[in-house]
């Protein structure tokens, strides 16, 4: 089905949320104005509108081909990705040193979502790239800035991240990839690397690798792995070291391929350092981030599409009679099927906003003036993103999930798409960290780190979101904001009691980061209902205010319910020992 980029939503969303239209008012948002976001979010839901809307299906069906030590991707896709990059769509949030556009992140976040909805496989490429850009601009040498930077912020040339090994996973420590010093400023590099989206294609003319390897004389785990920078050409022209041995075969996003990366296999690949020396994974983590939150966006994406299509299938589909109805009913007369409809929606606005307040975040971490403020909002930007990767993505299969429920039986086959959706969005708890990695880094690193108060700070927030709710006469809306508060700070309290007590802590590590995600959601709802009330009170009609009204509504009474299960399962949940599992779980101990 076609693709509609929701630009009323995204731009409420933009507005309540992010403070992007304050932000532009107080020239904090560089020379963006209001007139250039409108028209910026306008050619940007055309771009995913017409050219990736209707390769999405295409590029599932016919996929990524892997042809000794080529990929192919699927057709057209090469003339759509110059026409991309033409646009200067990979720059919309990178520095305008190097030729993007030097917007805010929120507008990047905004039209990544698009992209990302009109066809998923297609931007999980611009998603790497740009995190390559950010983390060359902060942490490279000038050299490398001034002989990479420009064609990657263009999108002319693209790049990967390089992180994980068969023997590894989530456990970087374990990498053996290995670099070598080679005497003249370069190194070389021999290993090998899975898992490495876009690691090989036909879009661009250049790929360029940011690999992680360890030196020989590095410390041990962690704390000896250095960033390198290994492109697959040599700036003379010649080929790198480097080879792809083969694409995996995937339960979705096929268009997008996932590379297996062989380097050194004939002396060892020619690279150069990113940062220091037994540093790079602090340099890693700036491309990290950014994947984080624009794969917690994929989910958004997913959602909201899913979101469509279910939609229309359920005003399309007649099945059943509904209650006093002479003939057949079409589904959405159906009080259950608009019961999902209507959690799928509630729960997109709601990953949504959580999106648009981390990307707030991480702008205002930089452009505030006053460092006590950019300190704040740097914390509020390392809270934020664990919740985005990890909430959103969850929302994103439980969505697409909803969306096959819907279509009955026809959901289950791949004519109509749904199955799609569904597959394409299961990646997305498991990468860039999985869920429950997320989990532990927000309540060991972010709310228990050591003087900070931040989540108690934002606690406050969302109380104060409910009593303005309550001022306002939204009074479901208000009780179930403050509920949402009141069952975070417990659950909150009890961490902080439990700090010399890893185990517990990353048991209730899950639920925890889930309960955080719920009641951020529901404040945020909350504050874009206020909002929305009040300007349809000044005389505003527009259809995305009653909708962000019902949405806050329905999210109160049916899904922020939960509040309190969750913080249950945070303080009393019972992770049985290993031994509970059978003496094979107890012997691998062993």
């Amino acid at each position: 089905m076609p693709y509609a980029a929701p630009l009323d939503a995204i731009r409420l969303s933009l507005d309540v949320v992010g403070g992007l239209d304050e932000d532009i008012a107080a020239g904090r948002a560089g020379d963006l104005s209001r007139d250039d976001l409108q028209e910026i979010l306008g050619q940007a839901a055309r771009f995913a509108e017409q050219r990736l809307a209707p390769q999405n299906r295409i590029g599932d069906r016919a996929g990524a081909r892997f042809d000794g030590g080529a990929v192919t991707m699927p057709p057209a896709w090469r003339d759509i990705h110059r026409a991309w990059a033409e646009a200067g769509w990979n720059g919309v949030d990178l520095p305008a040193r190097w030729g993007g556009m030097g917007l805010p992140t929120r507008l990047a976040t905004a039209t990544m979502e698009m992209w990302t909805s009109a066809c998923m496989a297609f931007s999980l490429g611009p998603v790497l790239t740009q995190g390559a850009a950010d983390t060359l601009d902060l942490h490279a040498s000038e050299a490398l800035k001034n002989a990479y930077l420009a064609k990657l912020v263009s999108g002319e040339w693209t790049a990967t991240m390089n992180l994980t090994e068969p023997q590894a996973g989530s456990d970087l420590g374990l990498l053996r990839t290995r670099a070598e010093r080679g005497g003249d400023g370069t190194y070389r590099i021999t290993g090998s690397k899975i898992f490495i989206t876009c690691g090989e294609h036909d879009l661009s003319d250049n790929i360029v690798h940011l690999v992680l390897a360890r030196l020989a004389d590095a410390p041990a785990g962690t704390k000896g792995i250095s960033l390198f920078l290994v492109p697959k050409m040599l700036p003379d022209g010649a080929r790198n070291d480097l080879s792809c041995t083969g694409i995996e075969h995937k339960l979705g996003i096929h268009g997008s391929p996932t590379c297996s990366m062989a380097f050194g296999e004939n002396g060892g690949a020619t690279g150069w350092l990113v940062g220091e020396e037994n540093r790079g994974l602090a340099c890693m983590f700036t491309m990290m981030n950014k994947a984080r939150l624009f794969t917690g966006l994929q989910g958004v994406a997913i959602a909201e599409r899913a979101c469509q299509q279910a939609l229309a299938f359920a005003a399309a589909r007649r099945q059943g009679r509904a209650a006093g109805a002479t003939e057949t009913s079409p589904i959405i007369a159906h009080p259950d099927v608009r019961r999902n409809l209507m959690t799928m929606r509630a729960l997109t606005a709601a990953g949504r906003a959580l999106a648009h307040d981390a990307a707030r975040a991480i702008d205002l971490a930089q452009a505030a003036t006053d460092p006590a403020d950019r300190a704040r909002f740097a914390e509020r930007a390392g809270m934020m993103t664990p919740i985005v990767k990890a909430c959103c993505s969850e929302i994103g299969c439980e969505v697409a999930s909803l969306n096959v429920q819907i279509h009955g039986g026809m959901g289950y086959v791949e004519e109509t798409g749904a199955a799609q959706l569904f597959r394409d969005a299961r990646i997305t708890p498991i990468y860039e960290g999985t869920n429950g990695i997320q989990a532990i880094d927000l309540v060991t690193r972010k709310v228990l780190k050591p003087g900070s108060t931040a989540a108690e700070a934002m606690v406050e927030e969302f109380r104060a979101a409910g009593a303005a709710c309550a001022e306002a006469g939204l009074g479901r809306i208000a009780d179930a904001t403050s509920a949402c508060a009141d069952a975070l700070a417990d659950a909150t309290r009890w961490l902080r009691a439990q700090a010399n007590q890893p185990d517990r802590l990353l048991s209730s590590a899950t639920p925890y980061l889930r309960l955080f995600g719920l009641a951020a959601g529901m404040a945020l709802l909350a504050t874009t209902a206020l909002a929305a009330q009040r300007r349809q009170a000044a005389g505003d009609d527009g259809p995305a205010l009653g909708d962000a009204i019902a949405n806050a509504t329905f999210y109160a009474d049916s899904i922020a319910v939960q509040a309190q299960g969750l913080a249950r399962t945070t303080t009393d949940g019972h992770v049985p020992p290993v031994e509970a599992f059978g003496a094979g779980a107890a012997a691998s101990l062993t």
